[in-house]
């Protein structure tokens, strides 16, 4: 039977191409270029570290940048981290002094040059003065008015001397006439410790329409007078001082002059000391100088550049006060062995 055979050889064959176009057509394997590896952690593409991944603590280290000197080279000293028990750091550098059209006896302008030193925040108060006259440490001095006495108010009537000898009993110094207009007027010579807006009564303690003391009486007898208010009565000022301008008139150690032009090279260069160089004795000099104004007199007075003289024993008596300061190396003996105050405490 040809007819049947032909027709299931014919079937089979059909079969066979099915199933060929099912198979999936066999393909070329394709291989893609291998990865390079990626630089490691610490290095550039040409093998070098790269700044955002160089490990730092393999780095070299940054010079420290050159310390501040004064002009002969000495280091200009950091500030000591605390300052000594109610005193305030003061940094050294230069500062304008004076004035070429302020009083005559503040000229001329110039720019001088401080160690950094350490200011007492208040003036000496009656309480301080009198625990150093208790313990004989101190001469009787003090004011002559009554209502004078109140612990907190800053002492009056001391001579210049007495003023140096507290000082030195607690281990510190009277401030230079150039360290106190540092204090008072800071680096770029602005006229007051808040700037150079005037002295008023919301500012110092001085004389105003309402009278001396801004307008406080004082007790008994002659109470137009007024007298100083508390230490601290006031807004503190720049570096932290109270009382710079006003309240009461700050013996400053220096020996008087006529003008800086006429004290020349001893009121200029490095930390000048006046005439003489503040030595005991200056010739026939007798007048030291106070500085800042006080409750007694106006605005005027209340200034960085005025400099009134007067007779180192305070005489003509005259109710004067001061505030101390401190070297370097003596702020670093304070801070050793306590506040170094002989028993005085700060306000």
């Amino acid at each position: 039977m040809p007819s049947r055979r032909l027709s299931l050889m014919t079937f089979a064959l059909l079969l066979v191409g099915c199933a060929d176009r099912s198979a999936p057509a066999p393909t070329a394997a394709v291989h893609a270029p291998a990865a390079a590896p990626p630089p490691a952690p610490d290095e550039g593409a040409d093998g070098a570290p790269t700044p955002e991944n160089e490990d730092p603590a393999a780095r070299t280290p940054e010079p420290p940048p050159p310390a501040p000197t004064l002009p002969d080279g000495t280091e200009i000293t950091t500030c000591l981290e605390p300052a000594p028990a109610g005193m305030s750091c003061i940094p050294g550098g230069k500062f304008i002094r004076g004035s070429n059209d302020g009083p005559d006896n503040a000229r001329p302008e110039q720019e001088i040059w401080l160690q950094t030193f350490y200011m007492d925040t208040h003036e000496v108060t009656y309480e301080q003065y009198e625990a150093c006259e208790k313990a004989r440490d101190c001469p009787r001095s003090g004011p002559r008015y009554t209502d004078f006495d109140h612990p907190k108010m800053p002492i009056q009537g001391v001579s210049w001397f007495h003023a140096r000898e507290f000082c030195r009993v607690q281990g510190k110094q009277l401030p230079t006439e150039a360290q106190w207009e540092k204090a008072a007027r800071g680096p770029d010579g602005e006229l007051y410790p808040w700037g150079d807006d005037p002295a008023t009564c919301e500012r110092a303690i001085i004389q105003d329409e309402r009278g001396r003391s801004c307008g406080l009486k004082k007790a008994i007898s002659k109470p137009e007078t007024g007298r100083p208010w508390d230490v601290g009565s006031r807004p503190v000022g720049r570096y932290g001082l109270y009382d710079m301008m006003g309240n009461s008139w700050e013996w400053v150690a220096d020996w008087y002059s006529r003008s800086y032009e006429e004290c020349g090279e001893a009121c200029t260069g490095i930390d000048p000391k006046g005439p003489c160089g503040g030595a005991d004795e200056c010739g026939n000099k007798i007048n030291k100088i106070v500085r800042g104004g006080s409750w007694y007199w106006p605005a005027d007075r209340a200034t960085s550049l005025f400099r009134r003289p007067h007779h180192a024993t305070n005489e003509p008596f005259h109710h004067f006060g001061f505030r101390c300061a401190a070297t370097v190396e003596q702020a670093s003996s304070l801070v050793a062995g306590g506040d170094g105050a002989r028993g005085v405490d700060g306000p």
